[in-house]
């Protein structure tokens, strides 16, 4: 039987200035959607993190780990239980060529640190919103770039809440795929990148070159989740959504982006509710027109409102 007042009583006195009760998920996502969190918790340490995740299952609470909270939908009665904020400090310089950051650390942040020491190998990182560990987890990419081609190691708390380390050869990287996508009792506390030493004028030039395109090219000023779905074999997702005639196809505050097809935007306060129909009427469409089923690459978690009503 789930004892979520144990929890509670557990966090006040270990983390008594980072928890909060009813957190809203619609500030802690790029998609600015989503209902209220049960418990939320900030956690610096990985020993903290370990022994929070313990006692949440003594008292049989279920949990998700949040990053940036990039790449997921919330859906609007929220998410029942625990969600483990990881903070977003710890990225530092290990070796002349290697960065060491932990999982909570903006992917951003981490490309930037690479780009201060003339390391070269995450320029492709340097617009992408998500968390290092959700980087990790999904292996991000853009550009041509990928975290696979720079991920020497990654530390993580297994399925079993004991700590692991493991080399990026073991992690069954592919495309938008790894291991941990397949484990996902596995939390991700710190990864090590290995790169290389380059001229902080190409660095410079690339990235601006990246943070141009995307501004470009991506509905940055709307809130969204990135990228919708994931690039179909031998399709590029954005033109066949377009030629089966969506751009700006709207449903309730949701929308689809029509400088850039590949994205679902937050136009005017979407619910999940929104976003989710949208989806699917894409999918629809897409597959009756071309026969290509688009997966979705946002994560979607939580519950409807009906769900949270017990209705």
């Amino acid at each position: 039987m789930m004892d979520f007042d144990g929890l509670c009583a557990y966090v006040k006195v270990h983390f008594p200035n980072s928890f909060s009760i009813g957190e809203p998920m619609k500030d802690h996502t790029t998609f600015a959607i989503g209902g209220p969190a049960d418990l939320f918790v900030t956690v610096r340490e990985a020993k903290a993190l370990q022994a929070l995740l313990k006692k949440a299952r003594d008292c049989d609470v279920p949990y998700l780990i949040l990053g940036k909270g990039s790449n997921m939908l919330v859906r609007d009665g929220g998410i029942r239980g625990l969600v483990v904020h990881l903070d977003e400090r710890g990225a530092q310089l290990v070796t002349g060529y290697e960065l060491r950051a932990g999982g909570g650390v903006p992917l951003s942040q981490v490309s930037q640190l690479a780009a201060a020491h003339g390391l070269g190998g995450l320029t492709f990182a340097i617009g992408i919103p998500g968390s290092l560990g959700g980087a990790v987890l999904m292996n991000a990419g853009a550009y041509g770039g990928e975290m696979s081609d720079v991920i020497k190691e990654v530390t993580f708390l297994d399925e079993n809440l004991d700590f692991q380390t493991a080399k990026a050869t073991d992690l069954s990287y592919s495309y938008r795929h790894s291991y941990f996508m397949d484990h996902p009792g596995c939390v991700i506390v710190e990864a090590v990148m290995e790169l290389w030493a380059q001229a902080s004028c190409e660095i410079e030039a690339e990235m601006a070159d990246f943070t141009k395109r995307r501004k470009e090219k991506q509905p940055l000023e709307y809130p969204s989740a990135g990228s919708t779905f994931k690039r179909p074999p031998g399709y590029y997702t954005g033109p066949l959504i377009r030629q089966a005639g969506l751009a700006g196809l709207v449903m309730g505050g949701a929308q689809v982006s029509k400088k850039h097809t590949g994205f679902v935007i937050n136009r005017e306060e979407a619910t999940a509710r929104d976003v989710l129909r949208l989806i699917k009427t894409i999918q629809y469409k897409v597959r009756s027109q071309y026969g290509v089923l688009l997966e979705p690459e946002v994560r979607i978690f939580g519950e409807d409102t009906d769900e949270k009503r017990g209705s």
